[in-house]
């Protein structure tokens, strides 16, 4: 498990910015007014930042760049960052702008100027998201991926800390998020992910583990059937956040959690296939954002359930042809098995349902290879059954620069669903398949239920670095999730 970097705020001392080791950042604006810090910065230098705003090459930095001067003269640094940020930057701003020098920094002390600068805490919440590093497999410590400390000097530190508190929270949400997602399955099974959930009991979550046992006597036969070819036991985490009135109807987060995904029977092709570890991606932001909620005390009641199986092929795995009743008592006619997360994710979502009565649902899957092919890596998909609902949840997502894009729902996409011999097929063909696969969990939506279904195929883990995180897990959704709630339910 990696460890979040640690960062404290201080009081303004320019003093401290000559002897500081590892790297020293100073803050200007595009207008290359030169603040106290760039102003003692410049005298330590011998007037090379003076030079450095005269410059073209400042003229054409946007907001957010970090201009490095290796080695400055004057300075026992070994570089001094010169972040370009407005002095009223947006949130989004702000955290690109320490994530820029969380990216430089690369594991080396780091020592921010900020003085007056506004949104401090954001630009210490970016520099807390690029700062990760999954490195337990590793045998031999890796230069690049050691944690050095960060120190904020501003004006105002204990102002600037508090507000930091809460967004530190989130960033330890993520990091746990990004952690599961990245984990090999060896590592990572089912049980191991159970445990790992249990674990956040300290931190005031009531945590409730459903053995195989428990999902057959509820009558969860769909999840059930995902797992049964697979030696690792299927389980449901029922995690509970109990920080509203005690009368309050929870919001309920229901997550996929396929800790490797082969395909089946509908064996997936070999190529690639190292990646679906990260099968269990929604499942890994539901618990990334039930820690980041009961980390900050949310006052809000939220749970958030996972189905957690495993997807392999054996002689008592699911075939193509097979029927099975879900916990509603729609029976499934499974045409394809590599089509498994839909069918977790309906008996998780009926019985969230019926036992909590939500105030509304959100399922996050890693889902479809269509919601790639028509969004890429930049957005989620997102469908709904409620406009209100749905347009909170994108407000929420924008505040927090998390990619996500409204998709459609509609009665004739049905008709790809319809099966001969049973009450639905898993899989509707080729064409519009995010969208099938939407209104196959719309069946398991009880009227009046606010919903949205999330699919994060495309960016819960990706192949090159981010603004906010480097290549492999991105943890995206324990953001926009924790400002849903914070924004709606508190």
């Amino acid at each position: 498990m990696s460890s979040l970097v640690p960062i404290r705020f201080q009081s303004q001392d320019l003093d401290l910015m000559a002897q500081a080791e590892g790297r020293v950042a100073i803050i200007i604006p595009d207008d290359g007014k030169l603040n106290p810090a760039a102003r003692r910065a410049n005298r330590l230098t011998r007037g090379a930042i003076a030079r450095l705003v005269e410059s073209a090459r400042f003229g054409k930095a946007k907001t957010g760049e970090v201009i490095s001067l290796a080695w400055p003269c004057g300075m026992a640094a070994e570089a001094l960052d010169v972040l370009v940020l407005p002095r009223r930057p947006d949130a989004a701003e702000a955290r690109k702008g320490g994530a820029a020098l969380a990216k430089l920094a690369a594991g080396k002390d780091l020592l921010v100027m900020a003085g007056n600068q506004v949104r401090v805490e954001d630009l210490a919440m970016g520099i807390a998201l690029r700062s990760y590093a999954f490195d337990a497999h590793k045998t031999k410590a890796d230069a690049d991926n050691a944690q050095g400390a960060v120190t904020i000097c501003h004006v105002k530190p204990d102002e600037a800390e508090a507000a930091f508190a809460p967004l530190y929270a989130v960033a330890d949400g993520v990091r746990m998020t990004r952690d599961l997602t990245n984990e090999p399955a060896n590592v990572l099974t089912t049980t191991e992910f159970a445990d790992r959930l249990k674990e956040m009991q300290e931190l005031g979550l009531e945590v409730e583990v459903l053995d195989e046992d428990d999902l057959t006597k509820l009558g969860m036969r769909t999840l059930l059937s995902v797992g049964q070819g697979s030696h690792s036991p299927s389980k449901v985490v029922v995690m509970q956040w109990n920080g509203g009135d005690a009368d309050d109807a929870p919001l309920a987060l229901v997550g996929k959690g396929v800790v490797f995904d082969t395909g089946g029977i509908s064996l997936k092709p070999a190529a690639g296939m190292e990646d679906m570890t990260m099968d269990m991606g929604g499942a890994g932001v539901v618990a990334g954002t039930m820690r980041a909620l009961a980390r900050r005390k949310a006052r809000a009641n939220v749970v958030g359930l996972v189905g957690l199986v495993e997807n392999m092929p054996s002689g008592n795995a699911i075939r193509p042809g097979d029927v099975v009743k879900s916990m509603k008592g729609d029976t499934v006619e499974i045409i394809n098995t590599d089509a498994e997360g839909r069918l977790v994710l309906c008996d998780v979502m009926w019985y969230a349902q019926e036992r909590f009565k939500p105030v509304g649902m959100i399922d996050l899957a890693t889902l479809t290879g269509a919601i790639i092919i028509g969004l890429g890596h930049e957005n989620a998909g997102v469908f709904s059954n409620n406009d209100t609902f749905c347009d909170a949840f994108l407000k929420a997502a924008r505040a927090e620069d998390e990619g996500a894009w409204r998709m459609p729902l509609g009665e004739a996409y049905d008709k790809q669903l319809e099966s001969r011999i049973a009450d639905i097929k898993n899989v509707g063909g080729r064409p519009a398949g995010s969208i099938t696969a939407a209104q196959f969990l719309q069946r398991f939506v009880k009227e009046g239920t606010p919903w949205i279904h999330l699919d994060i195929a495309g960016v819960a883990s990706v192949a090159k670095e981010t603004a906010y995180a480097p290549k492999g897990a991105t943890g995206w959704g324990v953001r926009a999730l924790s400002r849903f709630v914070q924004d709606n339910f508190e």
